[in-house]
């Protein structure tokens, strides 16, 4: 095989009938609804309960639902092209499998490489912060951990510390759950976000009846940019719909399932996220709300510490929820990518009873796990949001030249997004600009990534793709 620039942009022909093999499909078990839990896992987790908070704080006031809002703009308009995307081509791999297809293997293995970044990191991050909920909650029944085993060794609030032992026990336990098959991981899932639902739903109800109008007096102090600089932070909380895509090949009726899964779970999150925000601001006055747990500062202000109570364990089970549906994500990304060639095929043996790739999700989840025990937070969660936004913005643009693809255009689809091409070339446009207001050490971050994903591909993915050997 001679190597060459054209062949850098073959394109993955797309098979509909092949994910119906039995030797390489995965199982088709996920509804519409099972999608749209997984959607309000991953993007509803331990930051609705801190995030609005430090926003109002530092960044908007009381109008930090605007924030929100906006943030949830830029995410539909992506989420919408996902969606004619996962209705055309419904097969694992989510962005990476849809850029492949139109765009060529090159491009997709950048996006395929800097979205196992962001998987890798986020379940890293939330593992950290998972970690430090649990042993607040056992530290409520007089247990503690010895201090070496409770942090990264390097973080700053905790000197002495070593290894992170919660962090790391919990991505393997759901690396354990999830090779117990996508049946029984969903459903797990599924009460764990009724639970954090309704633990929010109580927050709102028992903070409606101490909301004082004048706490939100001035509505807007930071002004615009205030809310604009909010959005590109509040970014961050709904960056887990992507995961919902990956999701594909498992759906019973992915034509019509999932973009009710995708859209769906940004609405339910986008709603929980302004009322949560709109009632802890009327309840304490924003310049007080810059703490680690607003939330829990709110209640105690009330004098509702039994509630205080419940919404650490709903932190935890939200957390939870992030966890299971983000690592789920990586290894069915993992999954596609070895499937194709790219990476070794070890990683695409399913297992014949549960059809789930067992080694790949116990790789993922070491490599998780281990991530989580000994790198601070502030470093590990640094890649989430850029290598997100990268795939959003691909993605967006791509479905201009979906449409006008002559096999993939005529493709049958139940979902096209609207006002095209306005809202794909504007999604793209808010991408690139909430990419731009991301720290510069985030970016240096990213091209180093980059770089090893490089030498991974041109010295293993380049010689093994069988996109390129059919074509040959």
């Amino acid at each position: 095989m001679k190597f060459t620039l054209k062949n850098l942009f073959v394109r993955k022909h797309i098979d509909l009938n092949a994910i119906t093999d039995s030797k390489q499909g995965l199982e088709k078990n996920l509804s519409a609804f099972s999608l749209s839990m997984m959607g309000v896992g991953a993007i509803v987790g331990s930051g609705i309960f801190i995030l609005p908070g430090i926003l109002a704080a530092q960044y908007t006031g009381p109008g930090v639902m605007f924030s929100f809002l906006l943030a949830a703009v830029v995410c539909s308009l992506a989420a919408l092209c996902y969606s004619e995307f996962s209705s055309t081509i419904p097969l694992a791999g989510s962005a990476y499998t849809y850029i492949y297809s139109i765009f060529g293997e090159f491009l997709a293995w950048i996006l395929g490489w800097a979205l196992i970044s962001e998987y890798l990191f986020a379940v890293s991050s939330v593992a950290v912060s998972w970690s430090a909920y649990f042993q607040n909650i056992l530290s409520g029944f007089g247990l503690k951990l010895p201090v070496a085993l409770t942090a990264a060794a390097g973080t700053s609030s905790v000197p002495g510390a070593v290894f992170n032992l919660p962090a790391f026990i919990i991505v393997l336990l759901i690396a354990l759950l999830l090779t117990g098959g996508i049946t029984e991981s969903t459903r797990v899932n599924n009460v764990m976000v009724l639970i954090k639902i309704s633990v929010i739903i109580l927050f709102v109800v028992v903070g409606a009846f101490y909301v004082k109008p004048s706490n939100w007096h001035p509505f807007l102090p930071f002004g615009f940019h205030g809310v604009l600089t909010g959005a590109s932070v509040a970014f961050y909380a709904y960056i887990g719909f992507d995961a919902v895509s990956t999701a594909s090949e498992e759906v019973k009726n992915p034509q019509r399932d999932m973009p009710i899964g995708i859209i769906t779970s940004l609405i339910i999150t986008t709603l929980l996220y302004t009322v949560l925000s709109t009632v802890l601001t009327g309840v304490v006055h924003y310049t007080k709300l810059n703490v680690d747990d607003p939330v829990a500062f709110a209640l105690g202000l009330m004098n509702q510490n039994w509630v205080a109570g419940i919404i650490s364990v709903g932190a935890v089970v939200g957390m939870t929820t992030v966890l299971l549906v983000m690592s789920y994500g990586g290894t069915r990304l993992l999954f596609a990518i070895s499937r194709d060639g790219l990476l070794p095929k070890a990683l695409m043996k399913l297992n014949r009873k549960t059809h789930v790739p067992v080694l790949n999700t116990w790789i993922f989840g070491l490599i998780a796990a281990v991530f989580a025990a000994i790198i601070p937070l502030d470093r590990i969660a640094e890649l989430v949001n850029i290598g997100t936004l990268f795939a959003f913005a691909l993605v967006s643009v791509g479905v201009v030249f979906l449409r006008k693809d002559k096999v993939l255009g005529n493709a049958p689809k139940s979902f096209k997004v609207p006002l095209y091409p306005y809202l794909p070339w504007l999604s793209f446009i808010f991408c690139i600009v909430l990419m731009t207001q991301l720290r510069l050490f985030t970016w240096v971050a990213f091209v180093i990534w980059l770089i090893i994903g490089l030498i991974v591909y041109f010295s293993y993915g380049y010689w093994h793709s069988l996109t390129r050997q059919e074509e040959e």
